[in-house]
């Protein structure tokens, strides 16, 4: 996807270096449809320039800061000294997520996608996330949930969450906790077990959590959660720990739940 309008000062955008002059170098912006900017030459390097060739190529994908837009000219200022190594690893990643999430519209709606249609669903992806790429990363994360706030159709939804979940690879992270489950009843073993299955989550899990009830040596059990956020680790780790105690509580047992492994002299 292009965009049709222009970037604003202040933007850091893609392009790729059309023509070296002496004067500076003109590049085509990857990201919109017909725009072209110009870096002068005291804006493509610091220090001085002998020779404009020794810092650019013909061809070579380079990331500029907007420095002026003029519209009725048709000018775009830009400039590549300005763009520190963090920001131009950044934006390029963020560029290439942006025609990944391109091809996944593609592979969603079939070539036979209208531009109207094309640009309302992105626009409404847009609104909703900032980019295409996070949409289509939290469709696949947390289905059809993630997309309620659009303005998309069931259809429209559907067909983003099922190529989401065929070709987004989403990051997860890895939490332990440990519990310690007591019960001084007769049917001791029994409440334990019971507690060990609500751990579990009896179907409360949300269905983008892994969520895993381990022995480590009486009366200390792990539970690890892998997710696509702390955020959401954190809190399905904590209503695990949470249902574990409830349940040995209510049959006269005690639990004990941290983060890191205990002995049994702490």
């Amino acid at each position: 996807m292009k965009y049709t309008g222009w970037p604003d000062p202040g933007d850091l955008v893609v392009g790729k270096v059309d023509e070296i002059t002496d004067f500076g170098v003109f590049v085509d912006l990857e990201e919109y449809e017909d725009r072209r900017g110009l870096v002068h030459v005291s804006e493509v390097a610091s220090g001085w320039i002998k020779n404009i060739r020794d810092h650019v190529t013909p061809g070579e994908l380079v990331v500029c800061k907007v420095l002026d837009v003029n519209e009725s000219s048709q000018q775009i200022d830009l400039s590549i000294k300005d763009v520190n190594e963090h920001q131009r690893s950044d934006k390029v990643q963020e560029w290439k997520n942006e025609q990944k999430a391109d091809k996944w519209m593609t592979l969603a709606f079939g070539e036979e996608m209208t531009d109207e249609q094309y640009i309302a669903v992105a626009n409404e992806l847009l609104a909703e996330f900032g980019s295409l790429y996070d949409g289509f990363e939290q469709a696949a994360i947390h289905g059809a949930e993630a997309l309620s706030d659009t303005g998309l159709d069931d259809d429209e939804v559907s067909a983003i969450v099922e190529t989401a979940r065929e070709n987004v690879s989403v990051p997860y992270v890895n939490i332990t906790g440990y519990v310690h489950l007591r019960s001084a009843s007769s049917d001791g073993v029994d409440d334990v077990k019971a507690a060990l299955e609500a751990a579990e989550g009896n179907g409360e899990v949300p269905e983008e959590v892994e969520l895993s009830v381990s022995y480590v040596g009486a009366p200390e059990y792990r539970i690890t959660v892998r997710a696509p956020s702390y955020k959401v680790a954190e809190s399905a780790l904590e209503a695990s720990a949470d249902r574990a105690r409830a349940t040995i509580e209510g049959r006269g047992g005690s639990a004990v739940f941290h983060r890191e492994r205990q002995t049994e002299d702490e």
